[in-house]
Order: structure tokens, then C-alpha cells, then sequence
């Protein structure tokens, strides 16, 4: 009785973990352009410029990311955990950029090492 309990539990855990990462995935489906840049390190005008110029990612619902961050990304592919609250993005050669998140209706956050990027929905 003890064992049939526990394993319904855990399937009630399992699915309420699958929902809320599920929520915040499918906010972040969407095409987003980059509006705001701030750097951490030092960061050449012109890589600011070309950031705040072609910026721009475009997340879908099977996993994968394209555009431009800090270089174009052709074929990335994204995970998103800890609720929406993490996100690591991979360009086609396996370069993770992992990144805290921020993701709301209309505005996406990326906050890692290197700058903090506010992206806006298109």
C-alpha cells in the first residue's frame, strides 16, 4: 500500500514539474529582438553596436534557437530549467552561453558573466 502511494506521488510530482517548465517554454517561443546591451567586461563599441544592430533569437517549440547574440546562430539549440529561471543556449558547435532568465509576456532577460541582454518581443 506504502509503494502504490509513493509511486502516485511521484507521478503527481513528475507531471507538476513537466507543466511548470512547459509554461515557461512556451513564453519564450517567439522571436525576440535585442534592445538593450550592458556590458560586465569590456566590450568594443563596435561588438555593441553590431549586438544591438543584429540581435535577435528565435526560439521554438522542439528545442532550437537561431539568430545572432554575440555571433550568428544558424542551428543552436536551447534548455530551459530551475522554472523558466535558467537557460543555456548552444550554438551548432556545442558553445553553451548559459545565462540566468528573465522571461515575461513581452520582454526576455538574459543576465550571464560576460553582459545582460533585455530582448523584446517582435
Amino acid at each position: 500500500m506504502k509503494k502504490s502511494s509513493l509511486f502516485i506521488c511521484g507521478i503527481i510530482l513528475l507531471a507538476v514539474l513537466m507543466v511548470s517548465c512547459h509554461k515557461g517554454r512556451n513564453k519564450l517561443v517567439n522571436s525576440w529582438k535585442i534592445t538593450a546591451v550592458e556590458a560586465k567586461i569590456p566590450l568594443s563599441d563596435s561588438l555593441k553596436s553590431a549586438i544591438l544592430a543584429n540581435g535577435m533569437l528565435t526560439f521554438t517549440k522542439d528545442g532550437h534557437v537561431t539568430g545572432f547574440l554575440q555571433r550568428e546562430i544558424t542551428d543552436g539549440t536551447y534548455a530551459l530549467t530551475k522554472g523558466g529561471k535558467s537557460l543555456v543556449i548552444k550554438d551548432e558547435t556545442g558553445t553553451p552561453y548559459p545565462c540566468e532568465s528573465i522571461i515575461t509576456e513581452d520582454k526576455l532577460i538574459l543576465d550571464s558573466k560576460e553582459m545582460k541582454i533585455t530582448l523584446d518581443k517582435i
